[in-house]
């Protein structure tokens, strides 16, 4: 390998997280981010690198047309999915330092981005270019074949359409914390009433199990129905013969819970909006094909 390869290929892996980000984004999926990003260091190899400017605009571009692609028969796929279509959900650690989270881009709740999937494939790549990369206008013009001023207004409809579709949050990593530790020691100790009490009157319950394990097909909604349903299924999960637990992590950079159904071994994820103390939202993902990334 030449210097000129070597400074290629790590031009290329000093972006990797950040495309992968951008990617995740907006696609929604963990695996087919992270097979754009394969597509995209192989068209790399095929570039003469001396004469790009800006490695970062340039591989943004190039992720952003994949993606874009990609968008049109992922939405066809999804509607023919079986239930609810959630987004893979993105589980890390506190590790990370706040320098590295910017890095990676503003980010998305697993119920910011299942609104997203209303929006066209247009106005999700103007949008989380923007709004949560920060990329100007003119660079998503080029990428997407449309004028600055097209591009602004796809932005802005997508973010008046992400604000409609969303249920109403916290921005208060304390609150939000104080709820998800209330609703999972309530469901450890099956204790209804408790979990009454964190759920907010109109909380909705949404599952994705890909028909392949067993979720619901439409949301569940109201506290009651929600509590009863949560204390059933804790029955069977957390079984002391089981070797089941829950732990907690940030789950698309909130705190959320996981289910290890055996040890090492993931078999559910579970996302919470929060507004004024209570649980408002629930987002669940328990489809195997969206937990594979997850060890």
């Amino acid at each position: 390998m030449t210097d000129g390869d070597s400074a290629g290929v790590d031009a290329f892996e000093a972006q990797r997280r950040y495309l992968g980000a951008v990617a995740y984004r907006l696609l929604g999926s963990v695996t087919d981010a992270e097979d754009v990003v394969q597509e995209a260091w192989l068209r790399w190899q095929a570039v003469d690198w001396s004469q790009v400017a800006d490695v970062r605009a340039y591989l943004t571009t190039v992720v952003t047309r994949l993606c874009y692609d990609l968008l049109g028969s992922a939405r066809a796929r999804r509607e023919s999915y079986y239930g609810e279509w959630l987004p893979e959900p993105l589980v890390t650690d506190d590790g990370e330092s706040p320098a590295e989270r910017a890095e990676l881009g503003e980010e998305v709740s697993l119920a910011v981005l299942a609104v997203m999937e209303q929006l066209t494939p247009a106005e999700r790549a103007a949008f989380v270019l923007h709004d949560l990369f920060a990329v100007g206008f003119g660079e998503i013009a080029a990428a997407l074949d449309r004028t600055p001023d097209a591009v602004r207004q796809l932005a802005s409809r997508a973010r008046r359409r992400v604000r409609e579709g969303g249920r109403r949050g916290t921005v208060d990593p304390a609150e939000h914390r104080r709820a998800v530790s209330a609703f999972a020691a309530a469901t450890a100790q099956g204790d209804l009433a408790g979990l009454m009490a964190a759920l907010d009157p109109e909380v909705v319950w949404h599952s994705d199990g890909g028909g392949i394990v067993s979720a619901g097909v439409r949301p569940i909604r109201g506290a009651e129905r929600v509590a009863r349903l949560v204390a059933g299924l804790a029955a069977r999960w957390l079984a002391p013969e089981s070797g089941a637990s829950f732990g907690f992590a940030r789950v698309n950079g909130e705190p959320g819970v996981v289910w290890y159904e055996s040890p090492g071994r993931v078999g559910g994820v579970l996302a919470f909006t929060v507004a004024d103390g209570r649980i408002t939202e629930v987002h669940i993902v328990v489809n195997p094909e969206k937990l594979a990334h997850l060890v």
